[in-house]
């Protein structure tokens, strides 16, 4: 059995490797970050309520609460932990994380910003408030805080395409897989980035009521087919997926309508869709037999070009962002 493991996994990572990936690490055994944003030990010693037995509801009722003067003062005081607060006034959320973040995202409304680790970061762009329709981009491997630019072209791109109404966030709230690995071939990050994901769109609902589109690319389908049961959402997308820890849709317990995306030269193609002991994700999103909805991404360029302007994939992905689909 063992042997047969080393050799499954020798297997995935060499197709991986093969197919022409950005890079290679061996695995970094690295823990997802997760738990109470940073600074919440100074923020309970001031008497304020524990973030960690706070629904985002319970957080929004609790800053409802406060004079203006007051939230400002917390925001002062205490930015790490207000701008990471799923359900806190988005207003004092951007304050708060340009004071952690300084100079790193000058001009940009910054959702939520950790540097801890390899830091995390969530990037908004339009309205959210205030939007019609909201969309989520969640990202794959090798995106943290200081490596946002493909997640930032893709959605912008999506925002772009999809007009005014639509408000995109481009979601780096996770510990990501660093290169091609073992962390990239099992599901602990995608299962912690899981969590963080149902709670940050628990977060999203209390500030503004519109049920949001997914488009989770790669790794990052991995982390929505977990999420899957627990979210509330229109449509999930997964986007040159490895596979979602699903034989079907119907394993994914969702009411969302699943979509998938897979272009011709894609070298996520290569990669066997096995699942083993906890290595691979399962079965291709793509794959008839899984029950997705297509998405024609025929004229899609490689694994990062589903959101490139002009193709037939980003003009889906607008059509689903803005529910212009039954």
């Amino acid at each position: 059995m063992r042997r047969f493991t080393r050799t499954l996994v020798a297997a995935v990572l060499a197709a991986t490797v093969a197919a022409g990936t950005a890079g290679w690490a061996s695995g970094t055994g690295r823990p997802p970050v997760t738990g109470a944003p940073a600074g919440t030990g100074a923020w309970l010693a001031a008497g304020l309520p524990d973030p960690a037995g706070m629904t985002p509801r319970q957080v929004a009722a609790f800053f409802a609460g406060l004079t203006p003067e007051r939230q400002r003062e917390l925001v002062r005081a205490h930015p790490g932990v207000v701008g990471n607060l799923d359900g806190a006034p988005l207003a004092l959320r951007y304050a708060a994380n340009a004071r952690t973040a300084g100079a790193r995202y000058a001009g940009q409304q910054v959702l939520a910003y950790d540097p801890r680790g390899r830091g995390r970061a969530v990037l908004v762009y339009g309205d959210l408030a205030r939007a019609a329709h909201v969309a989520v981009v969640v990202p794959g491997s090798d995106t943290d805080a200081g490596h946002l630019d493909g997640l930032v072209r893709k959605a912008t791109a999506l925002r772009e395409a999809a007009g005014g109404r639509t408000a995109v966030v481009a979601w780096a709230g996770y510990t990501t897989p660093e290169g091609v690995g073992l962390d990239a071939a099992t599901g602990e990050l995608a299962e912690a980035g899981a969590a963080r994901l149902n709670g940050f769109l628990a977060g999203l609902a209390a500030v503004n009521p519109a049920e949001p589109a997914l488009f989770c690319h790669s790794y990052g389908s991995v982390v929505c087919g977990l999420a899957a049961p627990a979210v509330r959402a229109t449509d999930l997308v997964a986007v040159a997926s490895p596979g979602m820890r699903a034989e079907n849709v119907a394993a994914l317990r969702t009411g969302a309508r699943v979509w998938a995306a897979k272009d011709p030269t894609d070298w996520i193609d290569r990669v066997p869709n096995i699942s083993f002991a906890g290595l691979g994700h399962g079965t291709d999103p793509t794959d008839p037999v899984f029950g997705a909805r297509i998405v024609p991404a025929g004229d899609a360029e490689g694994h990062d070009g589903y959101f490139a302007p002009g193709t037939s994939s980003l003009r889906a992905f607008a059509a689903i962002a803005r529910g212009d689909v039954r």
